[in-house]
């Protein structure tokens, strides 16, 4: 994974002046573009900072975060936001999976930093900490990191989360699988369709997730880990089909002892508390099996180009 010295001394002094990612990015493009219901923002920021959920565990605060997004509209490709600026975004109105667990974690984040009133720009920040490869973006669509698996390992070598799932038991390696899904699809990306010139650096970027290592549960298997998975997990859903390593992700949330599946739905076209995540898997043929990152508390970002350098070689990247 290549990367300027000059984006790490950017991320390294934004990181120390206790500013996860900076301004760098977020003003890329007008709040109007980029920020969409803020009024619904504030409604469940407000009563998060009241009832004290900052004082819980970044886990089950996801999974509380999580709750209050049930019944917000599916809406896909909400990223896709110019025809060639790359700027954080979050939209209340509409969320997909991605969005929707990337929020919940932007949102819990946040309240471990204590504020009277947290803006759009507050939460633009951690989406672009967590969005974009070594948490900056500088305007390149190519920063953002469209694959979930390559997330999984940029986002554990900055301190994020971590990647439980061979820890869980019963994980296999995958093998045969090529992302591909964006210089094949790429009519569908407004970026990509609009500057042809990124689709063949895509292509390359595609290569190196190719050659991720990429540990999975069998769909058969879950149900024996389920007991294990905690509120806030984020539940990637491996793919039979080529294109990519996962299809779909969410979180878990525990309800009545049970590990459920909570995500943005196209099926039931809004977001979702589901069955458990073992259900949901062999409700569908092409579900493979399960990847799961734990979200940890902040505080923990790299901020060390060499650190975060010999992370992403521990990790295989």
């Amino acid at each position: 994974m290549d990367f300027t010295r000059r984006r790490f001394l950017l991320l390294a002094a934004a990181t120390a002046a206790g500013t996860p990612a900076a301004q760098a990015g977020i003003d890329h493009l007008p709040i109007d573009t980029t920020f969409k219901n803020v009024e619904r923002y504030h409604r469940i920021m407000t009563k998060a900072r009241a009832a004290g959920w900052g004082q819980i565990p970044i886990g089950p605060r996801m999974a509380l975060l999580g709750r209050e997004c049930l019944g917000i509209a599916y809406v896909g490709y909400t990223l896709e936001i110019d025809d060639r600026v790359e700027c954080p975004s979050a939209n209340f109105d509409g969320l997909d999976c991605w969005t929707f667990f990337e929020i919940a974690l932007g949102m819990a984040r946040l309240l471990e930093r204590p504020k009277a009133v947290y803006t759009p720009g507050d939460l633009l920040k951690e989406i672009q900490w967590t969005r974009y490869r070594a948490g900056l973006c500088t305007g390149n669509y190519l920063e953002r990191i469209h694959y979930l698996n390559e997330w999984f390992i940029d986002n554990e070598a900055r301190g994020n989360v971590k990647d439980i799932t061979r820890a869980l038991g019963g994980a296999v390696r995958l093998k045969g699988r090529e992302s591909r899904e964006m210089t094949v699809l790429w009519k569908g990306y407004r970026y990509l369709r609009n500057n042809p010139s990124l689709r063949p650096q895509m292509a390359r970027i595609e290569a190196k997730v190719n050659e991720l290592p990429v540990w999975y549960i069998p769909k058969a298997d879950v149900a024996k880990i389920e007991s294990k998975l905690a509120d806030g997990d984020i539940a990637g859903i491996v793919t039979r089909d080529q294109g990519g390593v996962c299809s779909h992700v969410g979180l878990i949330t525990r309800t009545n002892g049970q590990a459920r599946f909570m995500h943005a739905s196209k099926n039931h076209r809004q977001v979702v508390l589901d069955q458990t995540i073992s259900q949901y898997l062999n409700a569908f043929r092409s579900h493979a099996g399960l990847i799961v990152a734990r979200p940890l508390s902040t505080g923990r970002e790299v901020t060390s180009r060499s650190t975060y350098e010999a992370n992403l070689r521990s990790l295989g990247a």
